[in-house]
C-alpha cells in the first residue's frame, strides 16, 4: 500500500459519520500534529474528493501520505467555517496551508470623548474605550508622525492622565507650541472642546474646512493687529499643508478602502496592502506569506485576505490586483462581521487601476529586496562558518546581551536572526531572578542560557528550537561562561562566539572569541558590519526591556513575577519577611510557615528563586 493510500483510508473511515453540514476539517499526522486546515460547504463531499481523485498535485500527495487522522468541526454556515478556518490556521500554522506571517495589529489614533480634556494618543489592540478611532496606519512611525503634526495644528494634549492631573506648570510641549496647556488652565474648556472637534473633523477628511477656518482666523487676527496670534495660525496652516501633501494624492478619491496587490517570483510572494481612510493614504505594508512554490497567486491572495481580516476590521471596499475564487463568500462574511456592506472588486481601468499598479510595483520591489537580503544572509552565514571554522551549517543565530543600572532591574535579552532577517516572534527577555547575578555579567549569562535551554530541553516541541550559533555580546569571560553553561547542559554541538568592542569601544575594532582563539575582521569587511548589526539589535532590545522593567519596578515587587501569587499572599509574605529579597533568602520550611501559603505554593516560590 502506498503512503498516499494510508491517508485516504483514514478519511474513508471517518466519512460515514461526518454530517452533511458546513464546517472545518483538520488533517493530522501520527504525532497528532495538524498538517492542514480546510473548510467546506458540505464536509463529506469535500473529503470525498481527496479519496476519489486520482491525480492530485504534489503538495496534496505529500499531505495525504502523512495523514493518519481526520478531525472535523461543524458550523451553522459557510461564513462561520471561513472565519474558523482562518483562526485555526493562525493558531496552529499547519505546514500545508498558506500562512500569513507577521500578523500584527496596526496602530490607530485615538481621541477620547469622555474626558473633560480629551487626549490624543496612539492605540493598538481592542477598541474598548469610548472615543474616536482613526486608522489603521501602516506603521507606528506614520501614526506618530500624524499625531505630531496634529499637535502642531490643534495643540491637543498627549500626556497621560496621571501626569496631567499633577502638573503645576506647563511642560515643554506648551513652550514649543504643541500643546495649549489645559493642565494649568491656559485654555478655556469650551475653546479646547472646539479644538478637539476640529481635530476629529480633520482626521475624518474635512481638511479643507479646517484650513478655511484657520485662514479666516489668521486674517481676522491681522486686521486686529494681533500679529503674534496671526503668526501662530500661519504656522498651523503650514503644518496642515505639510500633512496634506504627505498623504500622497488620492486620485481615486477612496473614502474607506484597502488596496491589496500581489507579486510572485521564484516561488515566493509579496502582498502589498495600501490603507485609504477619510480620502487619505495612511501608508502601506508588505507581507510575505508562507506557501508552496507551486501555489497560484490568486489562491495565495484569497487565503491572505481571509486570515488578514480574521482579527481586523474590513473597510467598505477591497480593491484587488487579481480575481479570487471566494469573492462572494468573503463579501458575505465580512459584511455580516462588520454589520455593513463590504464589496470586493478587481481594478480594471482608470485611477483605481493606477493605484493597484503602484501596489504591484511596490510588491515587486519589496520581494526583490527580500530575495536579495535572504541570499545575502546565506552568504554571511557561510562566511561566518568559514571564518570561525564551524563544522555545521548556519541558518539560525541567537544573540544575547544584558542590561542593568548599577545592578538593579537586570535583564537578559535574546534576539534571533534567520535567513529572512530578524525573527521577532523568537525574541525573549529574561528578568534576572538571582540576586547574586544582578551585578555579575558572567552570572547573568549563565542564568539566561540555563533558563532558555533547560526549558527547550524539557518542553521540546512547545518552545524555541535550538539555534545553529550563539553570539554573546562580551569578551573572553562572557565566552567562557556561555560555553561552560552549554557544556554543562550537554549541548556541546552548539557553537558559541563572543563579540567584544575594542580598547576604546570604537566600532570596527571588535574582537571575536571562539574555542580559545581571538579573531579579527578587516574594518570594512561586510561580514563584520553584519555581525555588528545583529549585535546592536540585541543591545537595543536589552535596553528597551531594562527600561520597561525599571518603569514597572517603581510600583511592582519581585513577587509579582511568580504565577499564582496574588495580592493576599503577596501581602502575607511581605508582612512576614519584610521584603521580597528576604523571601528569596528564606528556606522552604520558612516559606511554608507563612499563613495562607500551602506547601505547593511554597515550593513554587522557593523554586522561582533557586532554580
Amino acid at each position: 500500500m502506498k503512503n498516499i493510500e494510508v491517508g485516504k483510508d483514514a478519511i474513508k473511515k471517518e466519512l460515514p459519520v461526518i454530517p452533511k453540514l458546513p464546517g472545518v476539517y483538520r488533517m493530522l499526522n501520527e504525532k497528532n500534529e495538524i498538517l492542514y486546515v480546510g473548510k467546506a460547504k458540505n464536509l463529506p463531499n469535500r473529503l470525498k474528493s481527496y479519496v476519489s481523485e486520482k491525480n492530485h498535485i504534489i503538495r496534496t500527495e505529500r499531505m495525504l501520505s502523512q495523514t493518519r487522522k481526520i478531525e472535523i468541526t461543524t458550523t451553522s454556515n459557510e461564513s462561520e467555517a471561513l472565519l474558523l478556518e482562518a483562526n485555526l490556521i493562525k493558531k496552529y500554522k499547519p505546514k500545508f496551508n498558506i500562512l500569513l506571517r507577521d500578523d500584527k495589529s496596526f496602530p490607530f489614533i485615538y481621541i477620547g470623548n469622555k474626558d473633560k480634556w480629551p487626549q490624543i494618543t496612539k492605540h493598538r489592540g481592542k477598541k474598548n474605550k469610548d472615543g474616536f478611532y482613526f486608522g489603521p496606519f501602516a506603521s507606528a512611525g506614520s501614526a506618530n508622525w500624524t499625531i505630531k503634526m496634529i499637535q502642531k495644528i490643534f495643540q491637543l494634549r498627549v500626556c497621560d492622565d496621571t501626569v496631567f492631573k499633577k502638573r503645576e506648570r506647563p511642560c515643554i510641549l506648551y513652550q514649543i507650541k504643541r500643546c495649549s496647556g489645559p493642565c494649568v488652565g491656559y485654555i478655556e474648556k469650551t475653546d479646547y472642546s472646539k479644538t478637539v472637534d476640529s481635530a476629529i473633523e480633520f482626521v475624518s477628511g474635512k481638511s479643507r474646512k479646517i484650513q478655511k477656518n484657520l485662514s479666516d482666523q489668521m486674517e481676522k487676527a491681522s486686521e486686529n493687529l494681533d500679529f503674534e496670534k496671526a503668526a501662530i495660525l500661519r504656522d498651523r496652516i503650514k503644518s496642515l499643508n505639510i500633512i496634506q501633501s504627505s498623504q500622497r494624492v488620492n486620485e481615486a478619491n477612496l473614502v474607506e478602502a484597502d488596496v491589496i496587490a500581489g507579486f510572485k517570483e521564484s516561488g515566493k510572494t509579496c502582498i502589498q496592502v495600501f490603507f485609504y481612510r477619510s480620502k487619505q493614504n495612511w501608508g502601506n505594508q508588505a507581507f510575505f506569506p508562507k506557501h508552496d512554490p507551486d501555489d497560484k497567486l490568486e489562491d495565495i491572495i484569497n487565503s491572505f485576505i481571509a486570515q488578514f481580516y480574521e482579527n481586523k476590521n474590513a473597510p467598505q471596499t477591497l480593491i484587488l490586483s487579481h480575481q479570487i475564487k471566494e469573492k462572494d463568500l468573503l463579501e458575505k462574511t465580512f459584511s455580516k462581521k462588520e454589520n455593513k456592506n463590504v464589496s470586493i472588486s478587481i481594478a480594471k481601468k482608470g485611477t483605481k487601476l493606477k493605484i493597484v499598479e503602484l501596489a504591484i510595483k511596490n510588491a515587486k520591489e519589496s520581494l526583490n529586496r527580500k530575495i536579495y537580503e535572504s541570499q545575502n544572509n546565506k552568504n554571511f552565514f557561510e562566511e561566518i562558518a568559514q571564518k570561525f571554522n564551524l563544522h555545521s551549517n548556519i541558518s539560525l543565530i541567537e544573540v544575547y546581551d544584558n542590561s542593568h543600572m548599577q545592578g538593579t532591574n537586570s535583564v537578559g535579552a535574546l534576539i534571533t536572526y534567520g535567513e529572512e532577517g530578524f525573527i521577532k516572534k523568537r525574541y525573549r527577555k529574561f528578568n534576572i531572578k538571582l540576586q547574586k547575578n544582578e551585578q555579575d555579567d558572567y552570572g547573568m549569562i549563565k542564568e539566561v542560557l540555563n533558563r532558555r535551554f533547560k526549558r527547550a530541553m524539557h518542553e521540546k516541541e512547545n518552545y524555541l528550537s535550538f539555534p545553529d550559533l550563539v553570539l554573546i555580546d562580551g569578551g573572553k569571560g562572557q565566552y567562557s561562561s556561555a560555553r561552560d553553561t552549554l557544556n554543562e547542559l550537554g549541548l556541546y554541538d552548539i557553537p558559541v562566539i563572543a563579540i567584544a568592542k575594542g580598547k576604546f569601544r570604537n566600532s570596527g575594532n571588535e574582537s571575536f572569541f571562539h574555542n580559545g582563539k581571538e579573531f579579527k575582521f578587516e574594518k570594512n569587511e561586510p561580514t563584520l558590519f553584519f555581525l555588528q548589526r545583529i549585535r546592536d539589535e540585541a543591545h537595543r532590545f536589552a535596553i528597551s526591556a531594562h527600561r520597561l522593567r525599571r518603569k514597572k519596578g517603581l510600583s511592582k515587587s519581585l513577587l509579582d513575577q511568580i504565577d499564582g501569587i496574588g495580592s493576599i499572599r503577596k501581602r502575607a509574605l511581605l508582612n512576614h519577611f519584610g521584603s521580597a529579597r528576604a523571601v528569596e533568602s528564606a528556606s522552604l520550611d520558612e516559606i511554608k510557615s507563612v499563613d495562607g501559603v500551602e506547601e505547593k505554593v511554597a515550593k513554587k516560590i522557593y523554586n522561582f528563586f533557586h532554580e
